[in-house]
């Protein structure tokens, strides 16, 4: 998980390219892509291709050749790799079909010179479907009608971490769901390790806010794993009084 936006004073263009459309993120902070790295003090250290380099500095993107868009089933086998490789979880062959085919799931991926780098997916829930586990993150005011957001995954590959790509992509979904025509969109939710701590970290950093602990909750290589919920209320949401 990318936690991971930091700023430089080497600060590119702001705008990106979603489905072939520019649009302007002025609010965040992106650093130049070259094919130099630099150290924390921005001297130049070496020229090598990102791809094959193992050095720990950070490669810096130009969101100039960032590319947002959404998932499509000939994407499978790459998600599928990618997930692997984030992820713990070993996910079924069909949560991948799901996401990259159905249009239910917000499944937008960050793509790099034709390279996907990172991706979010997302889903709008009926607050009545949700889990006995999960109806408590809304208090009891809101109408059967409201819904929440869950968050299936987010994540960036290792070379094209704390350049903001995370922070870009959740941007793009909150904005989704705090349009017009979602506003009864009341939260958006995740669960995270508790041992995550980066993941923890980026979320807390992005006003998402502790709401319970799920012991035994997930099952990782045959070990059961404890996990948290957080949760970012939107559009006016809040929780149960008590909480």
């Amino acid at each position: 998980m990318d936690n991971f936006n930091k700023k430089s004073k080497n600060e590119g263009s702001n705008n990106v390219k979603i489905n072939g459309q520019g649009h302007n993120f002025a609010k965040f902070k992106f650093k130049i892509l070259s094919k130099k790295w630099y150290t924390s003090d921005g001297d130049n250290v070496l020229k090598k291709n990102l791809k094959n380099s193992s050095d720990k500095s950070v490669p810096i993107c130009n969101l100039n050749n960032l590319q947002l868009r959404f998932l499509c089933p000939s994407d499978l086998p790459e998600v599928r790799a990618l997930c692997r490789n984030w992820f713990p979880i070993d996910y079924p062959y069909v949560w991948y079909e799901e996401i990259t085919s159905n249009p239910r799931f917000y499944s937008l991926a960050a793509v790099y010179e034709g390279v996907i780098v990172g991706l979010i997916v997302a889903e709008i829930k009926p607050y009545t479907k949700l889990c006995p586990a999960d109806r408590n993150i809304l208090s009891s005011c809101f109408s059967k009608t409201s819904s929440v957001a869950y968050m299936l995954s987010l994540g960036v590959s290792e070379n094209y971490r704390r350049n903001g790509i995370a922070s870009l992509l959740l941007d793009n979904l909150v904005s989704h769901l705090t349009a017009p025509e979602n506003c009864e969109c009341k939260a958006l939710f995740l669960h995270v390790l508790t041992t995550n701590k980066p993941a923890i970290r980026f979320y807390e950093n992005r006003k998402f806010r502790l709401h319970s602990f799920l012991p035994y909750y997930y099952s990782i290589k045959g070990t059961r794993r404890d996990g948290f919920t957080y949760v970012l209320y939107l559009n006016d949401g809040h929780p149960p009084w008590g909480l």
